[in-house]
C-alpha cells in the first residue's frame, strides 16, 4: 500500500524513525544496516517501505535499498519468521552477507543473530535457498548450485564449516562439481 516515503527525518531513536510526509510523520521501523546511513536529523529522507497489517497494530517497515526490502519480503514469507525476526536479520548481517550465507550454506553465521536458533537458521537457509542470490545481485544459477555441492560434499566428508568454506573460496568461480571436489580435498590435505 505505501511503497516509498520521501520527507524530512524528524526523528531517529534506533531502531524507529520518524518521517515528516508533508505534515503527516510517520514512524518506521528500520534495520541498523539502514538506520547508520541515513542523514542528520532535519534533512530530506526516502525510504522504501514494506507496510503490514496485523490484527492489533499497522506498522511501516523502511529500507535504504531495494536489496534490503526484497531480503525482508523473502524472510517474512517464510513460516515462524515474522517481521520483528526479519528486522533483526537484517540489523545482524547486510543483504550481501546473508545471501553469501544461504548460498553455501552456512547455519553458524545466522545463529549469531540475537534471537536466530539452530532449527530457525536451518528453516532460513533451507527455504531461502535459490530465492536471494538473483535479487542482490549475487551469482545465483551453475556456479552456486556446483559450489553449494562441493560444499555439501565436504560437509559430508567431515570437513567443519569453517574449513570447507576457506577451500571453497581458493576455487575458481566456474569449476564444476566433480573437479571443485579433488581441487578442495587437495587445498585441504596440505
Amino acid at each position: 500500500m505505501i511503497g516509498k516515503l520521501t520527507g524530512i527525518l524528524c526523528d531517529k531513536n534506533p531502531p524507529q524513525v520518524l518521517v515528516d510526509c508533508g505534515g503527516v510523520g510517520y514512524e518506521v521501523q528500520v534495520p541498523m544496516s539502514t538506520f547508520y546511513n541515513l542523514p542528520a536529523t532535519g534533512e530530506k529522507v526516502s525510504l522504501l517501505t514494506h507496510f503490514v497489517v496485523r490484527e492489533d497494530a499497522q506498522i511501516l517497515y523502511g529500507f535504504g535499498s531495494q536489496a534490503e526490502r526484497a531480503a525482508f519480503r523473502e524472510l517474512v514469507k517464510i513460516s515462524g519468521v515474522g517481521p520483528r525476526t526479519a528486522l533483526s536479520v537484517l540489523s545482524g548481517m547486510a543483504v550481501g552477507e546473508l545471501a553469501q550465507a544461504v548460498t553455501l550454506q552456512e547455519a553458524g553465521r545466522l545463529t549469531k543473530v540475537p534471537g536466530i536458533g539452530n532449527k530457525t537458521a536451518e528453516r532460513l537457509l533451507l527455504e531461502l535457498k535459490g530465492k536471494l542470490g538473483a535479487d542482490i545481485g549475487m551469482p545465483s544459477g551453475a556456479g552456486s548450485e556446483a559450489q553449494s555441492d562441493i560444499l555439501q560434499a565436504l560437509l559430508a566428508l567431515g570437513y567443519n564449516d569453517k574449513e570447507a568454506a576457506l577451500a571453497l573460496k581458493a576455487l575458481p568461480a566456474d569449476v564444476g562439481v566433480s573437479e571443485g571436489i579433488k581441487l578442495a580435498l587437495k587445498a585441504l590435505a596440505r
